[in-house]
């Protein structure tokens, strides 16, 4: 009987353990193929947000990182990380160095507890220099596969403790179980845990912020960019018609082209080559008499000048 009571215990445990890993996996959705959503994110940033640092920077900061004694791990010696000494060594935002200090203090309870238990470490992913220059989802979810490792570690050593933790409990009821523990390395392992996924969801709402700016910047920018392509392309058909001197309001005949076309640019582009008097009125007083002024200027002249203008027009290059 008290072996069926073991094994039922062993089963509920192992339970535990996959509600666990469920919970926390299920705080974000599962990593794409390829981070499509980094990529687009840094070009923007790269154009819009001042806040990463300069690549002199990164490149002396990561010499420094890469200088810094690193600290064997001995079986029977307590194991350090190095999260947090290195995430003093970048200048990392408010959000993203908060999320950078939670994520050392749970690290460094779990390896405390897998000390004094002699449960191997595994091997974590996240490095603190992921955090530059911004949080991005994929680091988020790396810091959460580093976190359902830990909980592992964590179940090893307390199966009896955390078998009667709710896996789907609210940050509130994970503190207020916390505050029931008498070992300090899990009390403050889950209190870490909960402030992982506080800052985690602070920096996915800060992330989004600083998407949506930095789209709405690039929409900006184009919309301004299309504007100066077409206030250039505007200016050059009027030089055009200028300086061949043809008798009508140059300004007037581009721009009423530009406004229709806006709507319609075929049937803007075949009025302007085969009637541009529709935009702007040949001007029959402009046009110089022929023959030394011994023949004057007739309606048909207009006609003459409307249908070589647009012929002109409809060849120009600009």
């Amino acid at each position: 009987m008290a072996k069926k009571n073991k094994n039922k215990a062993k089963n509920n445990t192992e339970d535990s353990m996959l509600d666990i890993n469920t919970t926390i996996m299920g705080q974000m959705e599962p990593e794409p193929a390829k981070d499509t959503e980094d990529d687009e994110f840094e070009q923007l940033l790269n154009s819009f947000i001042n806040s990463e640092v300069s690549e002199t920077d990164e490149k002396e900061k990561r010499e420094e990182i890469k200088d810094s004694p690193q600290e064997t791990i001995e079986t029977e010696q307590k194991p350090t990380n190095n999260v947090r000494k290195k995430a003093a060594l970048l200048d990392l935002g408010n959000d993203e160095n908060e999320l950078a200090q939670a994520y050392s203090n749970f690290l460094d309870a779990v390896m405390a507890i897998a000390a004094t238990r002699s449960i191997l470490l595994p091997e974590f992913i996240f490095e603190p220099q992921m955090l530059v220059p911004n949080y991005k989802p994929s680091t988020g979810r790396k810091i959460v596969s580093d976190a359902s490792l830990c909980w592992d570690i964590m179940l090893q050593a307390f199966p009896e403790k955390l078998s009667t933790l709710n896996p789907n409990s609210s940050d509130e009821e994970f503190l207020n179980f916390a505050e029931g523990l008498s070992d300090q390395n899990l009390q403050l392992a889950i209190i870490s845990y909960v402030e992982i996924l506080i800052d985690i969801e602070n920096c996915e709402i800060s992330y989004e912020e600083k998407r949506l700016k930095a789209q709405r910047r690039r929409i900006e920018r184009e919309l301004y960019e299309e504007y100066q392509r077409r206030r250039e392309r505007k200016l050059k058909f009027i030089e055009a018609v200028r300086n061949r001197n043809f008798p009508v309001d140059a300004d007037r005949l581009i721009n009423n082209y530009f406004k229709t076309a806006a709507k319609d640019t075929e049937g803007a582009f075949e009025a302007l080559t085969t009637n541009p008097a529709v935009y702007a009125p040949i001007e029959v007083d402009k046009i110089k008499p022929r023959f030394f002024g011994l023949v004057k200027v007739t309606p048909k002249d207009g006609i003459r000048e409307n249908h070589r203008l647009g012929k002109f027009l409809k060849y120009l290059k600009v």
